[in-house]
């Protein structure tokens, strides 16, 4: 967060801080230049409310400052690795995102060439004492010749107590947004640190520099010529932010799915009947000549690519390949022009994600985006994109991103179908009424609520859990133990329920408990034979099945149901069991479920 201007800094910045903590949340701190033209810097180890209450004894005033969150990449968390780091001379303040990759190098050299002595552990402090050693009167200059200087992927903002009203920026391969407002200006890593003060924004491009005053924003590239950012006016409220009378974050975003995934299928039809995309800046009828689709993806995102795998073959005939995002570059893929790959990060900041996207165009393959943020990275530099519409998810864990994935990957599918002439445009249309029944029918599975928060009673003292699924049940069951670990901290893990005999059976043991997809449909009776397998060696079986059917309550303990639905359409259903499972089971155990430990939000170097 920065803020230049006439108000008190302070407040602005620790609010938008505030706002994104989900970003990381190790340490804290801010840098405030006060009107004697001091720098005064404060940073704690910790949440956020460990620099709150510093500041509640230690309170710089100024009309011009810094703040971070930080989620450590170099250095251990504790004050001294807390941004912002200062030059030696404590003239200069710097806070940093991402990765310096040569910092080892420059601090070499700077102690070499300057003495310089280093008190962290930071690739971050080392780019103060370079931007110092560079300083020749002009901030924005040391920046840019800094910037050369440096490799990796970063968002740097400098401040310097000789320049008292100047924040400089700069970005590469990392979000940075600056706000634009009357008598101030403002940047942040995300429009939601902005959006209590400005709706009007720029996503800096990678090697622009930033100069903020109070009297406007203007941005170069690295040779100081004029140039601009993506501008764009955020069409969301700041009531998005809070959490309406949830208990958690998480809880709420859970139960906006159905507006979330409804908002996500409007006018997806043009006006001859077709599906369209949000945008797409090559002719639809090359993907005709299309041999190959790649979904690239981290995380809870790679589930939804994986569930996309199913249905765009199912629809669009053409072999696809879900991968995720870090490995997909590294193991030489075969990309052509006759490629597809479609990208998917909720934030459209993830770096894998994003690096694995360029190195697809660069090989000649065309790119579609998947992503929740307009004006994000991915979104700007694909070839086409599809946004899901899900508003602000503030929580760590995702949930309201997930399944509006899985309808944009849908839409996308139809779309690939349509234009491909696998499917007839009714019979797109069809699907597409499918699939904008499901927001009333995710209400439905949503009330039975407290009967998943009764199964996670019984259920929180279990030590491992075990996800088992056939086809688009199988990254449900990925995702069902994801959400579970990485909010309750019980060791979860998913299977391919066809594997159980190859191995993951041996886990099993009296009372252990096994989570079974076993909706409706052509794979049913396999998963049946595969709770029969894990029931006979003492599992616990919590089943989730289609509403109506009386053979899985044979088999299982205790059965979830969902309403019926065409068979690729149900994990946007059988989800949502899930997600309230490991909600109310973190719940249970006193866990900290919208920032579970180790954990960030966006998360911006590889």
């Amino acid at each position: 967060m920065g803020y230049t201007g006439d108000a008190d800094a302070l407040p602005i910045i620790v609010d938008g801080l505030a706002r994104l903590e989900y970003r990381g949340y190790d340490s804290a701190g801010v840098a405030i230049i006060d009107g004697d033209g001091q720098l005064d810097v404060v940073k704690r180890a910790g949440k956020l409310a460990n620099l709150q209450g510093a500041l509640a004894e230690e309170s710089p005033a100024g009309h011009i400052g810094v703040g971070h969150t930080r989620w450590a990449t170099h250095g251990v968390p504790n004050d001294t690795n807390a941004h912002p780091h200062c030059d030696p001379s404590g003239t200069i303040a710097v806070i940093h995102n991402g990765i310096i990759e040569n910092y080892a190098e420059l601090k070499a050299e700077l102690a070499e060439r300057r003495g310089a002595v280093f008190v962290s552990d930071t690739d971050t402090e080392v780019v103060a004492h370079l931007v110092a050693s560079l300083y020749e009167g002009s901030l924005p200059a040391a920046v840019r010749a800094a910037v050369k200087r440096l490799d990796g992927q970063f968002a740097i903002a400098v401040i310097d107590r000789r320049d008292p009203d100047t924040i400089v920026a700069t970005k590469r391969s990392a979000p940075m947004i600056l706000g634009h407002m009357e008598g101030a200006s403002m940047l942040s890593s995300d429009a939601a640190g902005l959006i209590s003060h400005t709706r009007e924004c720029e996503a800096m491009e990678d090697d622009q520099v930033a100069v903020l005053t109070p009297g406007g924003i203007t941005v170069t590239d690295l040779d100081g010529n004029p140039t601009e950012g993506h501008r764009y006016t955020v069409d969301w409220d700041i009531d998005a932010a809070e959490k309406q009378g949830y208990e958690h974050f998480m809880l709420k975003e859970i139960h906006e799915q159905p507006r979330a995934v409804a908002d996500t299928l409007l006018g997806r039809l043009d006006a001859d009947g077709r599906v369209t995309l949000d945008r797409l800046d090559f002719d639809p009828a090359l993907l005709r000549a299309l041999d190959k689709v790649y979904i690239v993806a981290c995380g809870t995102s790679h589930h939804a690519g994986m569930v996309a795998k199913y249905a765009t073959e199912h629809w669009a005939k053409i072999g696809v390949e879900a991968e995720i995002a870090s490995e997909f570059r590294y193991r030489d893929p075969i990309l052509t022009k006759q490629t597809l790959v479609v990208a998917i990060s909720q934030s459209g900041e993830t770096a894998d994600t994003i690096a694995a996207a360029e190195y697809a165009r660069a090989q000649g393959a065309r790119v579609i985006a998947v992503t929740n943020i307009v004006g994000s990275t991915l979104a700007r530099t694909a070839d086409g994109v599809i946004f899901t519409r899900a508003g602000l998810e503030v929580a760590v864990a995702s949930t309201k991103a997930f399944t509006t994935q899985i309808i944009a990957l849908s839409v996308l599918a139809l779309f690939l179908a349509q234009e491909r002439r696998q499917m007839f445009a009714e019979e797109c249309r069809d699907m597409l009424d499918r699939l904008e029944a499901l927001p009333a029918l995710m209400e439905r599975v949503l009330e039975a609520e407290e009967g998943m928060a009764e199964l996670a009673a019984r259920f929180s003292g279990a030590d491992y859990f075990m996800f088992i699924g056939r086809q688009v049940g199988l990254p449900i069951a990925l995702e069902g133990a994801l959400k579970l670990k990485e909010i309750s901290y019980i060791h979860a893990e998913g299977f391919a329920s066809g594997e159980m005999k190859h191995g993951p059976i041996a886990l099993i043991d009296d009372g252990g408990p096994v989570i079974a997809l076993a909706t409706d449909g052509h794979v049913k009776a396999k998963v049946v034979s595969n709770i029969q397998e894990v029931k006979a060696r003492g599992a616990v079986v919590l089943a989730v099945a289609t509403e109506g059917d009386t053979e899985v309550k044979e088999h299982a303990d205790h059965v979830v149901y969902v309403p019926d639905v065409h068979e690729l359409l149900y994990p946007v259903l059988t989800v949502l069991p899930l997600q309230l499972l490991g909600y109310h089971i973190a719940v249970a155990l006193d866990r900290d479920v919208d920032q579970p430990r180790n954990l960030a939000k966006t998360v911006t170097v590889e």
